[in-house]
């Protein structure tokens, strides 16, 4: 047999549910398709191993790709059955990712409605392929890094798997919390279902309140674990934080590490970007006066003056709806204007859309999400809104800061570490740390004081325009943490 040979780099497969370009479904898969192509610019033998979803493959040609078929498909046995997959080996501009395709697992949908022990087979597949895949790809990564609760079935598996336990020092592994929220919760008696020895079925394994939790059974059977922002690294140590592992975590806090998420800053740049019906750069604004007024065209707005506060995002409870709303009567008589975008649950989406509906002039909501629009409420707006009662790293807020769009958020997770309060030498945005609508109309009210000081105004929207928030800053980072572990 045949084995395709490295150079000497460290070798290290990233696993995710999902990931740009192939899937998309929020900031994991911006994270898992950008990441491991940072790490190989960096040196790093880094590969990617992913679901082909309905139309994946199509659109990975598409988009330019070149798919190979390996020969040999890989298997895993769950629930009593044999599950057999095909790999495509999918290579493009600074990628090299593996597409498994398994049509009566992976469809349409990426996450089900409610996790049972039936809809949790294509996450205990991709977990377990991942495993099969040096076999069938004949390239045996030194580590494998794992994104969130869909695949924390594999470190678990190198711990207590019945077949895959056996080879548990083959490989390193690593484990990234995206969202501490979503922990994959079962029957404790479904870890027979795909292979795991009762012996996991423990308190110190992946016994949870007498069920099973995914999540922490790769806490506990990973050899590092990382979270998306050094704030949020500390926040889920904490009992208020921690969404009933913060103990646990903080027991581990040995191989706990928090590296800030970057951000794709060829892809998000107001400079080159194609969605922007004019571009603009630090150096000349003229552009961002432009989205502006077609943003406010597309509210049915002329200009009058006032600044334009966008939130672009889900309408959930994390993302701050609860005391977003509640404000919305006292914003709308503030000397301001408020564009959104997003949809989420029901009742966030119909409550904003009655605001707008009562305050027509100082209100808009588009419910669903449209690419385009989103970059021009990015480029268009004076102010982004982000009032989020917890926030792992955030996206959005590095977004507008490259797009000049100045930030007002909650001082939580990642947003404090990479939005700094006005006033401050790194000044950048508006912070408030209260959990309140007084607290969220408090801070919007100082930054509509800075607004009307053009030449303050502007020294916050080109520092946060020149920052660096780029992968190049984070990823040495990460192959630190892997030669660490391979040291």
């Amino acid at each position: 047999m045949t084995t395709e040979q490295g150079s000497g780099r460290p070798k290290i497969l990233h696993v995710s549910p999902e990931a740009v370009p192939f899937s998309k479904v929020g900031g994991l898969g911006d994270v898992a398709g950008s990441l491991p192509a940072a790490l190989r610019e960096s040196g790093t033998d880094c590969r990617l191993l992913t679901p082909a979803w309905e139309g994946t493959l199509d659109r990975a040609r598409e988009q330019g790709f070149t798919l190979t078929k390996i020969s040999r498909k890989v298997e895993a046995v769950i629930r009593w059955k044999i599950y057999r997959g095909t790999v495509w080996k999918c290579s493009g501009p600074g990628m090299v990712a593996y597409l498994l395709e398994e049509p009566s697992l992976f469809g349409k949908s990426v996450y089900p409605a409610n996790l049972t022990p039936e809809t949790v087979v294509p996450f205990l597949f991709l977990s377990l392929a991942a495993l099969d895949l040096p076999s069938a790809a004949l390239w045996k990564p030194d580590i494998i890094h794992c994104h969130d609760w869909g695949t924390a079935p594999l470190p678990a598996a190198l711990r207590w798997h019945v077949h895959f336990g056996a080879s548990g020092g083959a490989y390193k592994t690593v484990f990234t919390i995206h969202n501490l929220a979503h922990q994959g919760i079962l029957p404790l008696e479904s870890l027979g279902d795909w292979g795991i020895r009762d012996e996991a079925a423990r308190v110190e394994g992946m016994e949870y309140f007498g069920m099973a939790n995914l999540m922490k059974g790769a806490l506990v059977a990973c050899d590092a674990v990382t979270t998306v922002s050094p704030g949020y690294a500390k926040e889920i140590q904490t009992e208020a934080g921690g969404e009933g592992l913060g103990g646990l975590l903080k027991s581990l806090s040995g191989k706990v590490t928090g590296i800030l998420n970057g951000l794709d800053d060829r892809y998000w740049d107001p400079r080159t970007d194609p969605l922007l019906p004019e571009r603009y750069s630090p150096a000349d604004l003229s552009g961002k006066a432009v989205c502006k007024r077609k943003l406010l065209e597309r509210a049915g707005w002329e200009d009058d003056g006032r600044p334009l506060v966008v939130f672009v995002g889900r309408m959930v409870e994390q993302k701050g709806f609860p005391i977003l709303l509640p404000a919305l009567e006292k914003l709308a008589g503030m000397d301001c204007r408020l564009f959104l975008v997003g949809s989420g649950q029901t009742e966030y989406e119909e409550a904003a859309e009655n605001a707008a509906a009562r305050f027509p002039d100082s209100l808009f909501v588009f419910r669903g999400y449209d690419e385009t629009l989103a970059h021009l409420a990015y480029g268009g707006g004076d102010f982004f809104l982000m009032p989020s009662r917890f926030e792992p790293c955030g996206l959005s807020q590095l977004i507008s800061l490259r797009y000049g769009t100045v930030p007002i958020v909650r001082a939580v997770g990642g947003l404090r570490d990479t939005v700094f309060d006005h006033g401050t030498p790194e000044g950048n945005g508006f912070l408030f740390s209260g959990y309140t609508p007084l607290d969220l109309l408090a801070a919007l009210s100082r930054a509509l004081e800075v607004y009307r000081d053009d030449g303050t105004m502007k020294k916050l929207v080109l520092r946060g325009m020149n920052a660096d928030f780029s992968w190049s800053r984070s990823a040495p980072l990460y192959r630190k943490l892997y030669e660490s572990l391979l040291s």
